[in-house]
């Protein structure tokens, strides 16, 4: 008689179903946990002016829409949103077809001088931009480009594209050629998740940047949100509601813009990730 193999220990059906709301609750605790200076900035929207004198509380004793209110009336906020969005869009677009067109160049044609190409952009992004910003404003002065929203669009773009180029010609490395025929015979393109994953870089960046945009954006009407909501910040006292709700508002397109090219960025990873 031959010995009877061992049997595997298989967790019940039901026990595992048991266990799912229990994993579900600890993503979602650590979830909030990781999202608490998010949710800070958000509570705190919805104070006074007069309550952050008097109260150290996470949420407020008495909520209010007014910060909001005084965003709309009182400031050129709508102002900033609107230079902000203009130069996003605008950085983004450049920023992706350059960056795709450059990564796809260089991983489908090798040779040394493609090879010593890459290598130099690389060797871009290590440059300091403390040491651009003095001759750059002397030219952009010239140009008449000061406080004109375009003059940051060349220097964001300039600041994604070694990082982006790079990101595209490694998606494209790992991607077989086999792969990328199969798509275009499908009428699919292989672009889609690189794109998406290059987006959400120059989208952060120009989004957040404060450095460049403070330099060269000094009109009140031409600033981005960053360097529009210092304005709440003065030498002898600050705004605290305003500035949580600006604050609170600049959050909301980059977290849904994010949350959409998210699932985007997986699939890329995945597709790289494919062997033949």
């Amino acid at each position: 008689m031959s010995a009877a193999a061992p049997a595997r220990a298989v967790a019940p059906a039901g026990a595992r179903r048991r266990g799912q709301p229990l994993r579900v609750w600890a993503l979602a605790a650590l979830a909030v946990v990781a999202n608490i200076p998010v949710l800070a900035v958000l509570m705190n929207s919805l104070k006074s002016t007069e309550e952050f004198l008097i109260s150290n509380a996470v949420f407020p004793l008495r909520w209010t829409l007014s910060n909001y209110h005084i965003l709309g009336t009182q400031t050129d906020f709508g102002s900033f949103v609107r230079t902000s969005v203009a130069v996003t869009v605008l950085t983004t677009v450049i920023s992706v077809s350059v960056a795709i067109l450059a990564g796809y160049s260089l991983s489908r044609t090798v040779n040394a001088f493609t090879a010593g190409y890459a290598r130099s952009v690389l060797i871009l992004q290590m440059f300091p931009v403390m040491l651009e910003l003095i001759p750059l404003f002397i030219l952009f002065g010239y140009l008449r480009l000061i406080n004109s929203w375009f003059s940051v669009v060349p220097l964001y773009v300039a600041g994604v594209l070694p990082y982006g180029i790079w990101m595209a010609k490694g998606f494209f490395d790992n991607m077989p050629r086999e792969m990328e025929e199969a798509a275009w015979v499908d009428g699919c393109s292989p672009f889609g998740p690189g794109l998406a994953a290059i987006s959400i870089f120059s989208f952060l960046l120009s989004w957040n940047e404060f450095l460049i945009a403070s330099v060269f954006l000094r009109n009140p009407h031409a600033e981005t949100i960053p360097v529009g909501v210092f304005v709440f910040v003065a030498e002898y006292q600050t705004n605290w509601g305003p500035l949580f709700a600006a604050s609170t508002l600049a959050l909301i397109p980059a977290v849904i813009f994010v949350l959409f090219a998210q699932r985007y960025m997986v699939q890329g990873a995945l597709a790289g990730s494919v062997k033949q």
